[in-house]
């Protein structure tokens, strides 16, 4: 069987195709669709890497409102796909209500938790990878001042903050660290207008780096970093390519991984909670042709150095998630 992502458009009503085979596997991506070279287009890596090796097929949709969340959880799963994976904590309310309609279907929910006996709930320790580039981000700046620009204010977005600032510190604790969000809705994930004119306030306060965790806002965030010449940091997927030379890293985030795995298990993927973090290579560092250039021996040893003391748990990264709070940084 040829790779055919079947292609389900909000126009049809989430209508499933009537070709779809059973049990192939199908992935809902979430707002910001899937080509936001950020979080989706990481997951749509993934299950096109599975379609290309395999030569197997599956069904995709993009959301364009929340309100479909559930009536394409339930289409997918009448239609016989199996596993189905959803991308996005806002997942977790819909498929916590559908579950158990469909306990012979498996799903899989990244970056969310839900407690159901057919479900997978994939987590990433973006703390840890935070600390990281937060390493390289100290180390790059001249002014002693770094920023951080999230997407929709949010516990996990301040977690990969929380993270970003502790790492900073460890490397200069003078440096000041400024954090701003762009929104409070779902549509503060594909604002890079407002991204960039956050990003110019945080230059006027002196950030020569810049870390977006914004989805595709942060397109707005890297644009105008390259072009005011400071740096910046993507996220999720290895963004150093969309300015080569002014990307100082990307802090990915492995959620290709997570799909790709879930659609290779298929019907027998194991459910329950799986943890992906720096110890199996969940979270990272991205360095390519596009930004070799910046990165110093001095940071590759310290974040190698980090990186096994993360492990081993020498360095215990504060998750923001576990109280809500942050020893490095004031919300």
């Amino acid at each position: 069987m040829t790779h055919l992502a079947k292609f389900l458009g909000a126009t049809a009503a989430l209508a499933i195709s009537a070709g779809a085979a059973l049990a192939d596997p199908a992935l809902v991506f979430d707002l910001g669709g899937k080509f936001d070279k950020s979080f989706n287009e990481s997951a749509h890596n993934g299950a096109t890497r599975w379609a290309e090796e395999t030569g197997n097929s599956y069904a995709e949709v993009e959301l364009q409102s929340d309100a479909q969340r559930e009536q394409a959880l339930r289409r997918f799963a009448e239609a016989g796909n199996n596993p189905i994976v959803t991308v996005g904590f806002s997942f977790m309310t819909p498929l916590e209500e559908i579950a158990a309609d469909y306990p012979d279907t498996k799903f899989v929910i990244v970056d969310g938790v839900v407690d159901q006996p057919n479900v997978r709930s994939v987590i990433f320790n973006e703390h840890e990878g935070s600390y990281l580039v937060g390493q390289m981000a100290a180390m790059a700046s001249e002014s002693g001042t770094v920023g951080f620009i999230g997407g929709m204010d949010i516990p996990l977005i301040r977690k990969f903050a929380c993270g970003y600032a502790q790492g900073a510190k460890s490397v200069n604790p003078d440096i000041t660290v400024l954090s701003n969000m762009t929104g409070t809705t779902p549509a503060a994930w594909n604002d890079p207008v407002k991204g960039s004119e956050l990003t110019q306030a945080q230059i006027s306060q002196g950030a020569d780096v810049v870390y977006a965790a914004a989805g595709g806002t942060g397109i707005g965030v890297l644009q105008t970093a390259a072009d005011q010449g400071i740096l910046s940091i993507g996220v999720d997927s290895n963004q150093n390519y969309l300015q080569p030379g002014k990307v100082l890293t990307s802090m990915v985030k492995r959620v290709d991984n997570a799909v790709y795995d879930a659609f290779e298990a298929g019907t027998e993927i194991e459910t329950g909670i799986n943890v992906m973090g720096v110890n199996n290579e969940g979270v990272g560092i991205a360095v390519d042709e596009h930004n070799e250039a910046l990165v110093t021996e001095e940071m590759t040893a310290a974040v190698e150095d980090a990186k096994a003391k993360i492990a081993s748990g020498e360095i215990e990264v504060h998750d923001y998630m576990s109280d809500e709070s942050c020893p490095s940084l004031d919300f």
